[in-house]
């Protein structure tokens, strides 16, 4: 039986890439993204591929996608909870709080509903059951200088993996959490353009697909077993040993 994955933020970065990895694996996948466009244009190419275009944000519309992906497969396999922004770069008094709390309302707000969403359809079907990986950071252990909105709404994401990983258990819910360190994106260009005007040099970058490919490992294991915490990330980032 063919199994079933949505994906937040698929329509670029980390999501676009491990939306093209589950769909060359023969999953059925559903693509969740504001711009519908690119959402239409991969299903034109895969027809294992269903269009969702929705904004994380708005609760409504989170939840009519999920319901209509559950409608037109059957089950929910699998969730990853990956849309995410990066926010402004500076310290905490240069940040307003509407740029606060836009990260907070992306980052946060869109992950605890799509998280909720699937974690609905995981309970009530059957069999029971299903997997939620939520997409964390490096910045979910150690901070990037000059990102508190990414930082804080990292470590949330951090405790709201190991409650649904509780909360999980008697439904046969499954929960874990990767933590990516600059996997080549069009949001790690860019700050390392920033990086690079102001003299510094660029952090390492690794290749995305890479990212991806841990993402599928994670998901295509048996739910008795999990990957609870994963750490994936360029080599020679200034990670370990940092301080």
């Amino acid at each position: 039986m063919t199994k079933s994955i949505l994906i937040t933020g698929a329509s670029s970065g980390i999501g676009h890439a491990t939306a093209l990895e589950f769909l060359n694996a023969g999953w059925t996948v559903g693509l969740i993204a504001r711009r519908a466009e690119m959402l239409e244009h991969m299903a034109d190419t895969y027809d294992n591929a269903v269009p969702l275009p929705a904004d994380v944000t708005n609760e409504a519309q989170v939840d009519n996608a999920f319901d209509a992906f559950v409608a037109q497969t059957g089950r929910l396999d699998a969730m990853f909870n990956n849309a995410g922004i990066s926010g402004p770069q500076a310290t905490i008094d240069e940040v307003s709080l509407a740029d606060f709390q836009q990260v907070v309302n992306v980052n946060l707000t869109g992950m605890f509903l799509a998280a909720r969403a699937a974690f609905r359809h995981m309970r009530t079907q059957s069999p029971q059951g299903g997997r939620i990986i939520n997409n964390g950071s490096i910045s979910a252990h150690v901070p990037r200088p000059l990102m508190v909105c990414y930082t804080t709404t990292k470590h949330a994401i951090t405790g709201m993996t190991r409650q649904l990983s509780l909360d999980g258990r008697p439904f046969n819910i499954a929960c874990g959490q990767i933590d990516i360190g600059n996997a080549g994106t069009q949001m790690v260009t860019e700050m390392n353009d920033i990086l690079v005007a102001r003299g510094e040099e660029p952090n390492p970058v690794m290749d995305v697909h890479e990212a991806a490919r841990a993402v599928l490992h994670m998901a295509e294991l048996p739910l008795e077993t999990n990957v609870q915490f994963m750490t994936i990330m360029a080599t020679k980032m200034p990670y370990i040993g940092r301080g």
